[in-house]
């Protein structure tokens, strides 16, 4: 029972890890960071991300255009495409790394202080690219709420709002962190059985056939 329940947690911590990766990589390539309505134009909704940024019209549709120069950006938006660059790779690499510390891989399988190794090596770079979304989600966020509020800027001009992208970074991050964390409850839980599957079978055999050898030397 106790071995089902791991198994089960370290799955499901995989499967959530995976949802907050694909997730966080979404986050990182919409132009939805922030949104901006036009008070004179109704008609007329502009969205900026890390890349570009776009404007829907009701005639002509979605526009969009890419940022001239990295160094020109905002630094929230510049250190915003380094983490989130770092979290997809740190990520991927906790996921790949966690595949093979599961379980139910029989690979390695004999080997269980190292695939509890590779669980908790996996759980730390799965919470360190949660960490990596929700640092500049939060940041731009942040700056987005200072800039609305900001008594300096004449209230006629249009003030940015959070987009769509921000609400998904956060989802992102919460999943991969509480992946990692359910990994690491996983690997410190108490490990499997050593032989299990073919390996148990294969031992069984050679144990019957050790039996059939005593008898058959007791007989003679």
């Amino acid at each position: 029972m106790a071995l089902i329940f791991r198994t089960a947690m370290q799955c499901a911590a995989l499967l959530l890890s995976l949802l907050g990766w694909v997730l966080s990589c979404l986050t990182n390539y919409l132009p939805h960071w922030k949104n901006l309505n036009l008070d004179l134009n109704e008609m007329e909704n502009w969205t900026m991300g890390l890349w570009k940024t776009c404007v829907i019209q009701e005639e002509v549709g979605r526009q969009c255009k890419d940022f001239d120069s990295f160094l020109a950006l905002p630094s929230e938006l510049r250190i915003s495409r380094i983490l989130m660059f770092l979290s997809n790779g740190l990520g991927l690499l906790g996921l790949l790394v966690s595949g093979f510390g599961l379980d139910c891989l029989r690979l390695g399988e004999t080997q269980q202080g190292l695939k509890k190794q590779l669980l908790i090596l996996g759980g730390v770079l799965l919470w360190t690219s949660g960490v990596t979304v929700l640092a500049p989600v939060s940041w731009v966020a942040h700056m987005t709420v200072q800039e609305f509020w900001d008594e300096t800027i004449p209230e006629i001009v249009p003030r940015w709002e959070f987009g769509e992208a921000l609400f998904l970074g956060w989802f992102a991050g919460f999943c991969l962190v509480l992946g990692g964390c359910l990994l690491h409850c996983a690997a410190c839980s108490r490990p499997a059985p050593p032989a299990s599957g073919r390996y148990a079978v294969a031992q069984l055999q050679d144990y019957c056939q050790q039996l059939e050898l005593k008898h058959t030397n007791a007989e003679t």
